[in-house]
């Protein structure tokens, strides 16, 4: 069942970001959504039922903010006290060494530092210090449960759809597309959710906190700290103007250099044997060239804005100090509050640039989700009706009256397509690549909608039966064999739930399974990898055909799977399918035409449509489109034009 039922698929690239300093202005341009607006409204009713929680969070983080952001003031204050009993003990001491050099008493008290006022002010800023924590724990943990709790809701839905979508929806996308919405996207709004949302009301309530710290200071000083501003946009913007292309090259020779690499690895022996071993590392030679240029030039220029923002805050340092001093000669400020105004402009320039980066993560995160929305909106697969029947006991007698189908409303595959299979018949079907064979199977199982016409099972029409009865009725033994990582066991007892070990076995037996198995080091508990490729493709498609057996259906489908094992191994598999078939219904996509002989009905398609039936006798005997493919096989004449 490998025919191609959409010929056109996206695509997807190869290519690696690279990232240095400040990378989130200078990596490249950011995903944006089509409609920003519409899904993040969507988004947000997501969050919804945590709406109580989520508000918590907001208080939790502006309370820990501004407990944060009084500190240094706090501590200007204990500063300020130490100076100006520091300040007043040398003027004491300078008087009188004065009155003594002068002959007289030394009599001007010399005052203690309020050492007991500065303590408090301490204890002051650690419990203001403590409070601000215990704030950010308490925002950090709700927004833990409020980002899990609304990912989980959203991964649900994506699920229970997957679940409700039709064939072709998964026939037209490649998996990779698909995993990366229900994962990588999935995840990409976790993180938001969980880090970023509060870091942006942390560093929003930061900004304007920190203004309305300074101007309770001085609104001169705060002035030119904000005039500071428009420097650190223009040289982020400069060099990030300048980085953007490099990064955008060293993207795309990533991309080259990883695509060249797979291709030469994957391909190892073809290169080796054909001698091409130095055009191969001339090529990589030439690709790492290009990206050590653009790479080194992206992280250089990128690297340069943390000096130069470096450059700008210490621009505003100095300025700050020399209208802080002058201001605090005229008696307007004390020095505890220069102190913590230096503090407040350190601290400035921190939650912008946060929340520029956080406001590009935004946008990536609303395009993840409008990925995720589409997947949502998707045209779901057509509900069972409310009077949707079940065959308790299915005989599998088939019949197609007058189907039409097409996957294109202007290409129409199959026309008026008329079978009758009875009880326990084989029904083979033949044909090139692209006849409709696998179509043909899809529209019994009701993967595709047909057309027009009907299909009926048992004189019941397969629209009116429930979806899941129906597909309960087939059990399907293809040429791509399906195993999951798990046990042989589990593997086998996937066709049957709450299969015993006892009809395990006995289905493995009849596949010609049980001897195979038993000369595992673990048996029926031997662990199957990823791809299953620990044992052979033989021993896996007996394994396919156990399961099959296991699950005991009314009706077969067979993609003959023996083209890609040895002469031994298809006489097995032949033995356990001929097992299989017995007193079932049989529907059998045959390739090679020596293993059909015996059908009662082959059908024999070609461009979506049945130009000849009957047994194989009957079929020889007309010497048509059969006779020519059956000989093509046997005495080699056009094997290269007919494809079956």
């Amino acid at each position: 069942m490998s025919e191609n039922r959409n010929p056109k698929r996206p695509t997807g690239g190869r290519g690696h970001g690279g990232g240095g300093p400040m990378s989130s202005f200078a990596s490249g341009p950011v995903v944006k959504a089509k409609d920003f607006k519409g899904t993040l409204k969507r988004l947000i009713s997501y969050l919804k039922p945590q709406k109580v929680n989520f508000i918590l969070v907001f208080i939790f983080a502006i309370f820990s903010t501004i407990f944060n952001i009084v500190g240094p003031k706090v501590s200007g204050w204990a500063i300020t006290r130490l100076f100006e009993g520091l300040m007043a003990k040398f003027t004491a001491i300078g008087q009188n060494q004065t009155l003594l050099k002068a002959g007289k008493a030394a009599t001007i008290p010399i005052p203690n530092i309020d050492f007991p006022y500065i303590a408090h002010t301490l204890l002051l800023l650690l419990g203001l210090y403590l409070i601000s924590t215990l704030f950010g724990f308490l925002q950090q943990y709700i927004m833990a449960g409020v980002a899990q709790k609304t990912v989980y809701n959203l991964r649900k839905d994506v699920e229970d759809k997957l679940s409700r979508l039709p064939l072709k929806f998964f026939d037209s996308r490649t998996h990779g597309e698909i995993l990366s919405r229900v994962t990588n996207d999935v995840d990409n709004i976790a993180t938001t959710l969980q880090q970023s949302l509060t870091q942006l009301i942390t560093s929003v309530v930061t900004i304007v906190g920190i203004i309305i710290m300074m101007l309770t200071i001085s609104p001169l000083m705060t002035l030119v700290v904000i005039l500071t501003l428009p420097l650190y946009i223009l040289v982020t913007a400069l060099i990030a103007k300048q980085s953007q292309k490099y990064f955008a090259a060293q993207q795309k020779e990533i991309g080259e250099l990883n695509g060249h690499v797979e291709e030469m690895y994957t391909g190892h022996k073809i290169v080796k044997s054909f001698g091409h071993e130095h055009d191969s590392i001339e090529q990589f030679k030439k690709i790492n060239d290009r990206l050590y240029t653009s790479g080194w030039k992206a992280q250089f220029i990128s690297g340069i804005i943390m000096p130069m923002m470096r450059f700008v805050s210490n621009i505003g340092y100095v300025i700050v100090s020399v209208v802080g001093g002058y201001l605090a000669i005229q008696g307007k400020i004390t020095i505890g509050d220069i102190q913590a105004f230096i503090q407040y402009s350190n601290q400035f320039t921190q939650p912008i640039v946060q929340t520029a980066n956080i406001a590009n993560i935004i946008q990536s995160t609303v395009a993840s989700a409008e990925r995720i929305f589409e997947l949502l909106d998707e045209v779901e697969e057509i509900p069972d009706s409310a009077n949707a029947k079940v065959i308790e006991s299915p005989k599998g007698e088939v019949k197609f009256e007058n189907v039409d189908f097409n996957y294109k409303a202007e290409e129409p595959l199959i026309k008026n397509m008329n079978i009758d299979v009875k009880q326990g018949h084989t029904i083979a079907i033949v044909g090139p690549t692209g006849a409709g064979k696998t179509t043909l199977v899809n529209l019994l199982m009701r993967f595709y909608e047909i057309g027009g016409g009907t299909i009926t099972i048992d004189g019941v029409d397969i629209r009116d039966i429930k979806r899941g009865e129906l597909h309960n009725m087939f059990g399907m033994v293809l040429q791509d064999t399906w195993l999951f990582n798990g046990t042989i066991f589990d593997n086998i007892a996937y066709g049957k739930e709450d299969a015993t070990k006892e009809e395990i076995i006995q289905a493995a037996k009849a596949a010609h399974a049980h001897h195979f198995i038993k000369t595992l080091p673990d048996g029926y508990n031997t662990v199957l990898n990823e791809e299953a490729t620990n044992i052979s493709q033989g021993q896996k498609q007996l394994l396919t055909i156990a399961r099959a057996i296991l699950a005991n259906p009314t009706i077969m489908i067979l993609d003959e799977a023996t083209s890609s094992v040895d002469s031994r191994t298809e006489i097995y598999i032949q033995k356990a399918m001929t097992e299989l078939m017995q007193n079932r219904t049989s529907f059998v996509i045959a390739h090679r035409l020596s293993t059909i002989r015996d059908a009662e009905l082959i059908l024999v398609m070609n461009k979506g449509s049945i130009i000849e039936m009957g047994n194989h006798n009957e079929l020889l005997a007309k010497k048509g489109f059969y006779a020519d493919l059956y000989n093509s096989q046997f005495t080699g004449s056009n094997s290269n034009n007919q494809a079956v």
